[in-house]
């Protein structure tokens, strides 16, 4: 739990000095971001966790993956990522868990990601971190709704949807069971 918070803050500060280094007040920020000024100031002196929404639109408005983002606020990242060191990101609220299993890395482009959603789990990002960012979506077990592009389509366990991402996306979860999948991020 302590290590935990200690994410959270370093999460927080980093917030901070990206929007130091682009030169934006708050509502310069709030206004990029579509987030409101009140939250955004909670957010950077580490009062309130992020959403994972919430990090989504952030990302997008500094160009980086969120595991880009999350790997930014540890120490270098090791060749070999053992599963109980592999940060994972809960939002309670929307039922998402993100496990970053093989983080992003100087001189690499690719990344893995575990997601889980709960039945009835919905999320929506309105814009990629980074245009026609690449992603490969494997489901190991249930299914989801994943629109990107402007497509709807139902993966289903063992199938695999690939696609360059320009637009809004979203991940839902029908249910009736959880849904868990594999993310390969590839940066252009």
């Amino acid at each position: 739990m302590r290590q935990m918070r200690e994410v959270e803050v370093r999460l927080a500060g980093r917030l901070a000095e990206l929007r130091v280094e682009r030169g934006w007040s708050l509502e310069e920020l709030a206004s990029h971001s579509g987030i409101s000024r009140s939250t955004l100031s909670r957010l950077e002196r580490g009062e309130i966790s992020p959403t994972a929404a919430l990090l989504g639109r952030l990302c997008a408005v500094y160009g980086r993956t969120m595991s880009r983002l999350l790997a930014e606020v540890e120490s270098e990242p090791p060749q070999l990522v053992r599963a109980g060191a592999q940060a994972v990101f809960r939002d309670e609220e929307s039922g998402f868990v993100r496990r970053t299993v093989s983080p992003p890395h100087p001189g690499m482009r690719g990344e893995v990601v575990e997601g889980r959603l709960r039945p009835g789990a919905d999320i929506s990002y309105d814009a990629p971190p980074v245009p026609g960012l690449e992603q490969h979506i494997w489901v190991l077990e249930g299914s989801v709704e994943i629109t990107a592009n402007g497509h709807t389509h139902t993966v289903e366990a063992g199938d695999c949807l690939r696609f360059r991402l320009w637009g809004p996306s979203r991940f839902r979860c029908p249910g009736p069971g959880p849904v868990r999948y594999a993310l390969l991020i590839v940066l252009p």
